[in-house]
């Protein structure tokens, strides 16, 4: 199956699911964030309802405290400052003009939405990279889940080897969703597993490789090493892989993933970000200071525990459900 046939089967299976998935929950799912950023600006305005400098220092601390960063904030409120003051200090506005231009201007930082990259003849390798925690390998089963859901072969690389745990969590998720399993011993060179795993997949004609890579802090700069192995050894079996190589990160870490997405994109060119845990925090701003910041664009997001929970990021949904009481 070649780039454009995967990629009609996925849009078919997205269109299906969307109406009862992303547009349905999201905004229950950000609700937390929606309080702290809309919340709290239509607090303000009730209390300061024109835009003098108090307003303005204010509206920065509320950014800050949701982890847009400083960079990102400092973007967003000159061009609340462009488009509402008209030149002068001091204009009383309305709370809902306020909130559509943050709206907008938090749209226009974000930008298009990105899919994830496909080869364009199969399969398609995707790395996902991160530090402990954060949610790798469940992010590794959904995309798995949500790739056989859609017809498509699927083989899954456990080059996590440090631990057996990882391995037989992959396990539990390969068999859920109906792909197989390249695993080695506990403590193999990882690099041989993703070999292993791409030789599975040509000889198989499957669609995807997913690999799941071992967390690994990103201080740590012999395990970066390794990881960066794993890549040559992916390019080197199939023309252009990896396609993607997606960094997990925990969006509840704040300006921490900010770091580690730095760190990461320098060692092994991260192309995406899957936020997880995104229903679990008030600082869903760090999307904003990711991509503005480092132009890794945010291109899968979890929303849940659930299977289902991962979706595509989609700049325009994200804005519309953060902002949700606005018409």
């Amino acid at each position: 199956m070649n780039a454009s046939e995967r990629s009609e089967k996925l849009a078919q299976h997205n269109l299906h699911d969307k109406p009862k998935g992303l547009l349905a929950g999201l905004s229950q799912r950000l609700a937390r964030t929606s309080a702290s950023i809309v919340g709290q600006v239509q607090s303000l305005l009730r209390r300061r309802p024109t835009l003098d400098a108090e307003f303005f220092d204010e509206l920065e601390a509320i950014l800050l405290q949701a982890d847009v960063g400083i960079k990102t904030t400092t973007r967003l409120l000159s061009g609340l400052s462009r488009n509402l003051k008209d030149g002068g200090q001091g204009r009383t506005v309305s709370g809902d003009d306020v909130l559509k231009v943050l709206k907008d201007e938090i749209v226009t930082v974000l930008g298009p939405p990105e899919p994830l990259g496909e080869a364009m003849e199969s399969p398609t390798v995707i790395m996902v990279v991160g530090v402990n925690g954060t949610g790798k390998t469940t992010t590794v089963g959904k995309l798995c889940y949500r790739f056989r859901k859609s017809g498509s072969q699927v083989i899954l690389g456990a080059t996590d080897t440090f631990r057996a745990a990882a391995i037989d969590q992959l396990e539990i998720w390969g068999n859920r969703a109906g792909a197989r399993v390249i695993r080695h011993e506990e403590g193999a060179d990882p690099a041989a597993v993703a070999y292993d795993a791409c030789q599975a997949a040509k000889a198989r004609g499957a669609d995807y490789v997913i690999l799941d890579t071992a967390g690994r802090l990103h201080t740590h700069v012999n395990l970066m090493r390794e990881l960066e192995k794993v890549k040559r050894v992916v390019e080197r079996e199939i023309p252009g892989a990896p396609h993607e190589v997606l960094l997990a990160l925990d969006a509840t870490s704040g300006q921490n993933g900010l770091i580690q997405a730095t760190t990461f994109k320098e060692a092994v060119e991260v192309s995406g970000i899957a936020l997880t845990k995104l229903d679990g925090t008030a600082k869903g701003g760090v999307i904003l200071a990711i991509r503005d910041s480092l132009g890794i664009p945010v291109k899968l997001i979890g929303i849940g525990e659930g299977i289902e929970d991962l979706r595509d990021f989609d700049p325009n949904e994200f804005a519309d459900a953060v902002f949700q009481d606005l018409e």
